[in-house]
């Protein structure tokens, strides 16, 4: 499409979303309420999360109490049991809000959601984004895909990847044992139960050599999913492996 063209159809596009906007104002994606911008949350909703800031882990990103001074600060989880990866980020700790918000994506089917989480993470992960060259989500099993028939990491890659202009790599990892949920499971046992799970197609490996991979995930619960993605990814020939996730379960990753 010619340079003219694309601006004729950009103006039209704008003209279109601003007429629809009229006849159907934005909604809050959390709870439908009227707000000014679409994708967004209101007041109220974004009350309802608790967000995530500095001063947190650099490797895990988990949130201090207190700040311990400058410079890199690492939990002592970090410290003890280095995770797989380079650093992990997310937006808000999995709880209120933030936990309904997943699920209403995950498990009603609520795709317009998936916008409005990528918007937040791509802000919270912003380091991450300039250092990666492309985005990999972390992959459902095929009977698992066919039974929820979408994959939210690897729509939450998409989004942010468009918006961060980077781009989202699924082919390059698959998920090849379907392993038990990891609901109620112990650090341990999420482990052991991610044994095998993963897997990098063979037709994928030679595209995948010296990249740095930003990881996508809804949650990161223990870590023990992120890391066994990670360990596969790298010795694949991955350069590095950092993490994105919307919510992070403090009590269990901290």
């Amino acid at each position: 499409m010619a340079p003219a063209s694309r601006t004729a159809f950009a103006g039209l596009r704008r003209l279109w979303g601003g007429a629809l906007s009229l006849v159907y104002p934005p909604t809050c994606a959390g709870c439908g309420g009227a707000i000014a911008d679409p994708h967004a949350l209101c007041a109220a909703c974004w009350s309802g999360l608790r967000l995530i800031e500095r001063p947190y882990c650099q490797r895990l990103g988990t949130p201090f109490a207190v700040d311990h001074g400058t410079g890199a600060l690492l939990s002592p989880r970090a410290i003890a049991d280095p995770p797989v990866f380079d650093r992990a980020r997310a937006v808000t700790l999995y709880e209120g809000g933030a936990r309904d918000l997943v699920h209403r994506l995950k498990y009603e089917d609520r795709l317009d959601l998936a916008p409005v989480l990528a918007r937040m993470m791509e802000g919270v992960g912003s380091e991450l984004l300039r250092d990666a060259d492309c985005l990999v989500p972390v992959p459902l099993h095929r009977f698992r895909l066919w039974r929820r028939r979408f994959n939210q990491a690897a729509l939450l890659a998409e989004r942010v990847g468009r918006i961060a202009q980077r781009p989202s790599e699924p082919g390059y990892l698959a998920r090849v044992k379907a392993t038990r949920s990891q609901v109620g499971l112990s650090r341990v046992a999420r482990a052991t139960n991610l044994q095998g799970a993963f897997r990098v197609p063979e037709a994928a490996r030679a595209a995948l050599q010296g990249r740095r991979i930003l990881l996508i995930d809804d949650v990161m619960t223990t870590g023990a999913t992120a890391n066994a993605a990670s360990r596969v990814l790298l010795r694949a020939g991955a350069a590095s492996v950092d993490v994105l996730t919307f919510a992070l379960v403090s009590g269990e990753v901290g």
